[in-house]
Order: structure tokens, then sequence, then C-alpha cells
């Protein structure tokens, strides 16, 4: 990266590191849990998958709702960041109460609060790109963002991990062990945002209207009729909403797959430790080639590795084969997440970024209920849950053509290997 991190940059990055945590978390130890929950309830592990699947649906949709609203609130001077602070403790208070002793159909309504908060403290934490950095700089600081959010969230995953694989061992039941969990990871996101809360101010932004929420709702319309005239702004999200929603399906129902296919549970959860391992330097090396080759070419060649990916998970029935895969979602998740984020940051006025944000936000963790939603009704219409797997290679297919287009209606600019 060249020149030294601002200490902003840095804390701006340490909010990947904390939120990670939980992402890691629902991605490996949540599915798993809840499987136990639902097993003690009566559920089959094919209904515990697809419910499973709805629950994330459910949370994705909420957020597609609410999060174009908050985006345009978010970009009146002043409002940026105590959005964000109410989301981020949303989340973060919804991860610890997870601990709390309940049925399997309370937990996933805490879950989908949680995750509601996660993902909508995350529009916000988008937009800040453009205050916390420059314009020729962004490919580098939001792939650092991504990369030491994954190694960084190791950290908690391991020590959550002590506490539940060997809870036998130190004398501790099931839950107990999960509730240790899930305070760790908790307080792991509240430490590591501090210091963004501390030093973070908003830059860009529009002047505070005597009625914020009726102005935002105008000025949501007016975001949407601008996009329909910004025609590469307009293709990428189309693009971006369909293999975006592949990639966050392939995150959160990695382990429930697995499970419910029947493979070693501790096999599986140390496999997507690897994932996380691997995405570390892949994800720096993606920010480093967007110096060298354009950055929409990396991004086409993330969606061709995710469709093969998602084709070989079809026929995967060997434990093998699962860290086979988790090794190859490790080398392109970092780079398709962060390039598309700071391509996307590049082409949209700096001053508008929460309002352009919340639609990016629609278009991708909140439209990812499509691809949970068809593994669930796939997978309990057929009783395969490759089939339901494989059904998302048709999405990477999809974003890939439009993302095609789009990247021809897109200028050259500086700083992006263009």
């Amino acid at each position: 990266m060249e020149g030294k991190m601002t200490k902003l940059e840095k804390y701006w990055i340490l909010y990947d590191v904390g939120n990670s945590a939980f992402v890691l978390l629902v991605s490996t130890i949540l599915p798993i849990y809840f499987n136990y929950l639902a097993g003690l309830g009566g559920v089959s592990e094919v209904d515990a998958l697809a419910f499973w699947g709805y629950a994330a649906s459910v949370s994705t949709l909420l957020v597609a709702f609410v999060g174009p609203v908050l985006g345009t609130m978010a970009d009146t001077k002043g409002y940026k960041k105590p959005i964000f602070t109410i989301c981020m403790a949303v989340g973060a208070t919804g991860c610890a109460a997870l601990a709390l002793p309940v049925s399997w159909s309370v937990f996933l309504v805490i879950f989908v609060i949680a995750k509601v908060g996660y993902s909508a403290s995350l529009i916000f934490y988008d937009a800040m790109l453009s205050d916390v950095t420059e314009p020729g700089r962004m490919d580098q600081v939001s792939s650092q963002g991504y990369a030491w959010g994954y190694i960084g969230s190791c950290v908690p995953f391991v020590i959550s991990l002590g506490f539940v694989l060997g809870n036998e061992a130190i004398g501790i039941s099931m839950s107990a062990a999960m509730a240790i969990a899930f305070f760790i990871n908790a307080g792991w996101w509240l430490a590591m945002t501090m210091p963004l809360l501390r030093t973070y101010r908003q830059n860009h932004g529009v002047a505070k209207k005597e009625h914020v929420v009726r102005e935002s709702f105008g000025r949501l319309f007016r975001i949407l009729g601008d996009i329909k005239k910004e025609r590469k702004i307009f293709l990428f999200l189309v693009a971006f909403f369909f293999y975006i929603d592949g990639v966050y399906t392939i995150i959160e129902m990695a382990t429930a797959y697995g499970s419910a296919i029947g493979l070693d549970t501790q096999g599986l959860l140390l496999a997507l430790l690897v994932t996380q391992i691997v995405a570390f330097p892949c994800a720096i090396f993606f920010g480093k080639a967007a110096k060298k080759y354009k950055n929409t070419t990396l991004i086409k060649v993330c969606i061709v590795c995710y469709f093969c990916i998602a084709l070989f998970a079809i026929q995967l029935d060997k434990q093998w084969e699962f860290w086979f895969l988790a090794v190859c979602v490790g080398m392109f998740q970092g780079g398709i997440q962060a390039l598309s984020r700071s391509y996307f940051a590049s082409i949209i006025p700096p001053e508008k970024s929460g309002e352009f944000f919340g639609i990016f936000d629609i278009c991708g963790k909140g439209a990812s209920f499509i691809g949970t939603a068809l593994v669930g009704v796939i997978t309990q219409a057929t009783g395969n849950p490759g089939m339901g797997v494989g059904m998302l290679a048709a999405l990477f297919a999809i974003g890939f053509g439009v993302f095609g287009v789009a990247a021809k209606e897109s200028p050259k600019r500086k700083g992006a290997g263009e």
C-alpha cells in the first residue's frame, strides 16, 4: 500500500476486525448450535437448514426496507455516526442476547435482530470510506479492511472454539460454552469499534433540514431517479445484486450445509477457520493487484471462480472436498467484496455516499434473501442440499453477464489500475 495508513484509516479498518467476529460466528458455530437446539425441539436436519435460510432471508429483507431511508438520513451532516452507533449497538447486544436459554424459534428471532443491526451498521460503515481516505487509496484501504477483518476475527473465534469443543473437558455444558462464546464476540465487536467512534468526523453530507425523516424520503426518491439516469451505476447495482447474493449465501450457509450432509462438525469449523486465514493475504493481494490491473477485470475473475465453486458444491459429500472448497472461497471472498465496495465508492458522488450505499446494501446484503431462500426451497423440495447450493451458479452467471456490460460503461479512474 502506497504511503503509511493514517490513524483514521486504521480505526476504520478496526471496525471490520470487530464485526467480522460476528460474521465468522454466524457462518460457523451458530448454525451448528441452532441445529442442536432444533434437534432438541424435534426438527429434522433438512428442515433445520431450511429454517436457518429463511431466518437469514427475513433479516436481509428487513434491512432492504429500512436501509435506503437510514442511508439518506445518514447523509445529513452530523447524523452518520449516531445512527451507525445505534445499529452497531443493536447488533452487538443481540449477539450477547443469543446466550439466553431459549427455544430454537426464539433463538432465530434474536438472531434476526442481531443480524439486522449488523447489516444496517455496514451501510454507514461503507459510506464512511469516502470520509476516511482519498479516492486513489480506496481499493487498498477497502481491501485492508476485509483482510484484517478475516485474520482479526480468528482471535475471538479460536477462543470461543476452545470453550465449545472443550466444554466437557472443562466441565461446563454446551449451552454455557455457547453463552461464553456469544459474550466474547459481542465484547470484541464493541472494543474494536471504540477507536472509530472517538475519531470519525463526517466530511461529506447535506445540510440539516427541519423535517429530517420527511426530507430523507424525498432524497431517497430523487436518488432512485438519479440511479436510473446513471447507466453505469444502475448496471453495476443489478450485477452486484446477483453475484454478491451468491457470495453471501455461501458464507452464511456453508456450515449449515456441511452439517446437513453429515460432515464432521469439528472438521467443518477448522476448515472455515482456514478460509479466514487464506482470505487475509488474498484480500491484500487483490488490493495491490488493483493498482496494476483493472479492478473490473479482477471482479470478473472472482465471479467466474465463485461460479465454479457453486458447481463443485453440487456433488460435495466428503470432508476433504469441503476443505478444498473452503480454501477456494478464502482466495476470492475478500477480493470480490473489497473491490466491489471501493469500485462503487469511486463512481458515486461522495456527498451522497450514505444514500447510494443504502441502495448498495439492498443489492448486497439486503438482497441475499434470494440465495438463502433458494437454498431452503430447493433443499426441501428435492431433499438434496447439494442441489440447493448448486442453484447459486445461476446467480453468478447472471451477475457476470450484466457486470460485463457495466464495466464497459465505467469511466477510467486514477489509482484503479486503469
